[in-house]
């Protein structure tokens, strides 16, 4: 029996475990047992947003009132009908909470292949893209663990640093980041800091709960850490942008109701606070907008080209994760589940807000 994680599409908290046969494969396909994925904020948000993104459409369960909400992370090839896919090889990508899935590999290279599935062909490719571990020159088999967790939340805060400073920061003297304790907002963070000191680089805020003060802070990456009851004391009469990535729309009205025409720049990156979603119609300042990491991609491939593009966020990416696994002061403690049990539990309290900002949970069925 095969096993996948189903989430109701309409209600977060309500999951169960779904069991099916495995499928017979057909010619064209192959299946992947998944070995290890990462659980974040940032799958919480997937499934926040999963209608108006399409999250849900990735990893159908047979049932629309149900949803597979995705994970990045490894699986090995256990079966395969497709040249250049051969079993036992492990590959990295973007894969359902189950136990094995089957694909449909097309564009097969040495650097991997990309999903055909008929019902993925209308998504971004930075979703169906799954690299050969054997020739990624990121890969280090020690680091998987970190890979899965930080890699593709690095690549939207990567990504979003060099829209902000290709577009001047919007002129703005602060720049300010909700959920600053998140992997996703520490990473940018860590990019903006290393601006620090050149031209228009504003001063960064990141913004957390009283409860995550002592960690943000203790992350060096910001210049302040405040807490979201102080925000309305930050001066307000400078140019600001806002870069939202707990998706808190009473939060965000508050902001944009704070530095009113000041807010030259206001995005939605993420759902952290998944249950305060809301509408961004009709607030002061610029109007919010929801950050496309793929469109941000499109764009720089078009000014660098794909490998100027990979080589310099592997770059970046390689920093990171050298300050992220400091051994003296490391941001991140890794976290190992293993079954039903386990992945249930970190669901729960990451849904529920009681996971531990300086923990990173990776899982396997």
């Amino acid at each position: 029996m095969t096993t996948m994680f189903a989430v109701d599409r309409s209600d977060l908290r309500r999951t169960h475990w779904r069991e099916a046969a495995p499928v017979a494969l057909e010619s064209g396909q192959a299946r992947l047992r998944i070995e290890l994925f990462a659980l974040t904020a940032n799958n919480v948000s997937y499934g926040a947003f999963g209608e108006s993104m399409h999250y849900w459409d990735f990893f159908p369960t047979g049932d629309t009132d149900t949803g597979c909400i995705p994970a990045w992370g490894f699986a090995t090839v256990s079966e395969s009908l497709v040249d250049g896919v051969d079993v036992g090889e492990r590959f990295y990508g973007f894969w359902p909470m189950a136990d094995e899935v089957v694909v449909a590999p097309e564009r097969v290279i040495a650097a991997g292949f990309f999903d055909g599935a008929p019902h993925r062909c209308e998504r971004a490719e930075v979703y169906n893209r799954y690299l050969r571990c054997s020739s990624d020159p990121m890969y280090r088999s020690e680091h998987e663990a970190l890979m899965a967790l930080l890699h593709p939340l690095f690549v939207t805060s990567f990504l979003i640093d060099d829209f902000l400073a290709d577009n001047a920061f919007f002129q703005a003297r602060t720049a300010l980041i909700s959920s600053a304790s998140s992997k996703t907002a520490y990473g940018l963070g860590y990019c903006l800091a290393r601006r620090r000191g050149q031209p228009g680089v504003p001063r960064l805020v990141g913004l957390t709960s009283a409860a995550n003060l002592a960690f943000t802070r203790s992350l060096g990456c910001y210049d302040e850490v405040v807490a979201y009851d102080d925000v309305t004391a930050l001066p307000a009469g400078q140019r600001a942008v806002y870069v939202d990535i707990s998706g808190d729309a009473a939060l965000r009205a508050r902001i944009h109701g704070h530095f009113g025409a000041n807010l030259g720049y206001s995005c939605s990156v993420g759902g952290t606070h998944w249950q305060a979603l809301g509408s961004g119609h009709g607030l002061p300042g610029a109007r919010p907008v929801l950050f496309f990491a793929p469109a941000q991609i499109k764009k720089r491939v078009a000014d660098w080209g794909a490998i100027e593009l990979q080589q310099r966020m592997a770059a970046a990416w390689q920093r990171f994760i050298e300050r992220v696994d400091d051994p003296h002061a490391p941001w991140l403690r890794v976290v190992s589940g293993r079954g039903r049990d386990a992945v249930s539990a970190a669901y729960s309290a990451l849904l529920e807000g009681r996971a531990a900002a300086n923990e990173g949970i990776v899982l396997a069925l």
